[in-house]
């Protein structure tokens, strides 16, 4: 973007500043600390110039919005149309419960439904299964069966909203309650609207909730994508997300390399199922974390879309301009909460999620300020939702696209946290000979991504204990007044409640329909024939979440018992 001319003339007036300017300051005034740097420990220099951003072409590394690479957004006129998707997420005790929640958010505005489930859910097992005990609905809501999910839905028509549906292992199950919800409601297949996580490489390489070994997940997730391709094409079956990886530990640069891996990898599953690239790459998502290194977090996002725009046209041959506009939901993140001084947590919140439409997510979660100690309480969801709302309405930050584009430093670190993810994707796929599918599934069996997670994360604890890294009310400024607020707790007879009902379901039902439903998913599972169709009919006769989860166990093994964890 500058001649060579103009280049050396700014190094060496830079050159001059820095001796007869800056180094003077520095020597009289001295820094606040020898090096400066981002959450992630990319060194930060304290100026930045055109010299810095020199290689930068306009057109094939910035371009235009909703022009490819899309590095500056995937939509032409972004939230000067409208605003991203104010997803907050809720769940916890029932579903009645829950849909009191839903219907509380939405009355103070949010535009689309985010569901948590409890850890039976999460996990596939049924609320009276004994591994259960202590857990029904405790961390989200309790779903067993169909009925669970026409009560969690009760009065909100699934033709309307857009849902997102948090959970991973028995992700499908879920996913065929709602295709059963939307038959019930009389809402066409094609018209519903939502994201299913559904990431199971993901667990193997960070949350490590799993069932079933990773290869036969792999293919339950793309029977998933399948399923949508066909009936639910506004739909998306998978989020693949880096979330977890960060709250697990990992950096910034780490997260992003180890999410589009994985993207890559369903795509590659989806390919060799004989789908077509440009059916498959639109039903994708993703799902990211935002930090508190306002600039690296803007860097990442922007380093995402222009990535998978170009590994998508350049390694998969996609043609349609879908296929290569990478979407993406944000949520702020919630390892840099503390219990100490809970409030503080309301500004930590409000620049990650700043950095997030800075960066141009599509769609936002905030976390409530009180998350490290419970369940969030109504009144801090309130001001997490009025967060984003404030962003949007009074900040200016959504009135210009791409605001920070252009930046010498932003573009500097764009540059550098593309670089570094692709040397990270380059290395997986040589991992899996060519194949990122086969690369990620043999750094899974190998640790390699429990390896790098696991130094980042420690090498991070370093610093904060150093007191290199400042997490402030912690390791600075604490205090020794308890500031905690108060906070919500789950009914104890939450779990009675939810036993009460999944027995009343059991003893109403046609057992003899529910066997034959199931045996249909069992012969589905044999055959190797995708099972979502199947599926749906197994959750309308009511078979409950465990039930249909055994029957994956039964013929692929508990990948708990494998891996060691019970």
């Amino acid at each position: 973007m500058y001649d060579e001319d103009e280049l050396a003339a700014i190094r060496e007036a830079r050159e001059e500043w820095e001796s007869e300017t800056r180094d003077p300051a520095r020597e009289r005034f001295g820094e606040r600390k020898d090096r400066f740097a981002t959450v992630s420990n990319l060194e930060v220099e304290d100026l930045y110039t055109p010299t810095d951003v020199a290689d930068i072409d306009f057109e094939s590394d910035l371009g235009f919005p909703g022009e490819f690479p899309y590095t500056r957004g995937p939509y032409p006129t972004m939230y000067r149309g409208r605003t991203w998707t104010m997803r907050q997420f809720a769940g916890f005790g029932t579903a009645e419960e829950t849909n009191e929640r839903f219907h509380f958010l939405v009355e103070n505005g949010q535009t689309g439904l985010s569901t948590a489930f409890d850890m039976p859910s999460l996990m596939g097992k049924d609320s009276d299964d004994p591994l259960s005990d202590g857990e029904v609905g405790k961390e989200g809501v309790a779903v067993d069966t169909l009925r669970d999910m026409e009560i969690l839905f009760d009065e909100i028509d699934v033709g309307e909203v857009s849902t997102s549906f948090t959970i991973n292992p028995s992700a499908p199950v879920i996913y065929a309650m709602y295709v059963a919800l939307a038959d019930q409601q009389g809402v066409p297949r094609e018209e519903i609207r939502g994201t299913l996580q559904n990431d199971m490489l993901k667990e193997f390489i960070a949350q490590k909730e799993w069932v079933i070994p990773p290869g036969p997940s792999l293919e339950l997730v793309t029977d998933t994508v399948e399923f949508a391709a066909e009936q639910t094409p506004k739909f998306h079956p998978i989020s693949v997300s880096g979330y977890h990886i960060r709250e697990a530990g990992s950096t910034a640069v780490q997260e992003l390399a180890f999410t589009l891996a994985d993207g890559f990898a369903y795509v590659e599953d989806a390919l060799e199922r004989g789908m077509d690239v440009d059916t498959v790459a639109p039903l994708l998502s993703f799902f990211f974390n935002s930090h508190n290194s306002i600039f690296e977090e803007v860097a990442k996002f922007r380093a995402a879309r222009r990535i998978y725009a170009r590994v998508m046209d350049e390694w998969y041959d996609a043609e349609a301009a879908e296929s290569k506009r990478l979407k993406f939901h944000t949520q702020t993140a919630g390892q840099s909460l503390t219990a100490q001084q809970p409030l503080n947590n309301v500004v930590r919140v409000t620049i990650q999620a700043l950095a997030g439409v800075l960066g141009g997510t599509q769609s936002l979660h905030t976390n409530s300020f009180d998350e490290a100690l419970a369940l969030p309480g109504e009144e801090a969801v309130r001001v997490a939702l009025r967060t984003q709302q404030i962003i949007a309405e009074e900040s200016g930050a959504a009135d210009v696209i791409d605001p920070l584009g252009g930046s010498f430093f932003v573009e500097s670190l764009t540059d550098e946290v593309e670089e570094e993810a692709m040397t990270y994707i380059k290395e997986i796929r040589e991992m899996g000979e060519g194949s990122v599918r086969d690369g990620v599934l043999a750094g899974i069996e190998q640790g390699y991504f429990h390896r790098e997670i696991q130094g980042a994360s420690y090498e991070y604890q370093e610093r904060v204990e150093d007191g290199e890294e400042i997490v402030v009310g912690v390791n600075k400024y604490a205090s020794e007044e308890d500031t905690r607020p108060d906070i919500l707790t789950v009914d104890e007879d939450t779990q009675e409640r939810q036993l009460a009902r999944l027995a009343e379901v059991k003893s109403e039902r046609d057992d003899d329909a529910v066997e034959a439903a199931l045996d249909d998913v069992r012969a589905a599972v044999e055959a190797g024939e995708n099972v979502m169709p199947s599926l749906v009919e197994a959750v309308k006769a009511y078979a409950t979440m465990g039930e249909i989860m055994d029957v994956f166990e039964a013929k692929h093994g508990s990948y708990r018992e494998t891996a060691g964890v019970v």
